[in-house]
């Protein structure tokens, strides 16, 4: 079964990437114009959301400056344990709604110190693709189009970040394990 993921996914992104222009083209839009207004409107839109961002980034230094992450992760590290669950994984699950980058890195970090096919590097990718930045996306996003009362949202992205990681958890241990 294994196989079979490998060998499909080394061939459906590029098979999409060129299926996506050709069926452009089949339909007459022209691909080349349409990605050149895209980006221009794109490039007004960074400029919107800079400040956004700006109040996102400060928010999670300070975040991670003032050790309330490592409480969090003190506080919930003996349920881990005792599901033998491994802990490494824990600052992936707090990091990932809040910093794409900041995620990303630290996914590399442990594919780097455990290995790309080790339990916690399987979990760390699985969890990178089964969940979002949903703070980054609610600022980029609702910020740059005005939306205020984002309430619903928040809840509705975190709880569905939740469900993604114990997924990748729990679908990783049930394949791998």
């Amino acid at each position: 079964m294994l196989e079979l993921f490998t060998r499909a996914s080394s061939w459906l992104i590029p098979a999409i990437i060129v299926f996506i222009p050709l069926y452009a083209a089949f339909r007459k839009v022209p691909v080349y114009e349409t990605f050149v207004e895209g980006a221009k409107d794109g490039f007004g839109t960074a400029i919107n959301i800079i400040p956004h961002l700006v109040g996102m980034m400060v928010a999670i230094s300070m975040f991670r400056a003032s050790g309330a992450m490592d409480m969090m992760l003190g506080a919930v590290q003996p349920l881990f344990d005792w599901l033998h669950v491994p802990s490494e994984i824990l600052p992936l699950g707090i990091l990932r709604p809040l910093t794409g980058a900041g995620s990303l890195a630290f996914t590399a970090d442990l594919i780097q110190t455990h290995g790309p096919d080790s339990m916690i590097g399987r979990i760390a990718s699985t969890i990178q693709g089964s969940t979002d930045t949903t703070l980054y996306v609610l600022t980029v996003y609702f910020g740059a189009i005005g939306i205020r009362k984002s309430r619903y949202a928040l809840k509705v992205g975190l709880f569905s970040d939740l469900v993604g990681f114990i997924a990748a958890i729990v679908i990783c241990l049930y394949i791998f394990g």
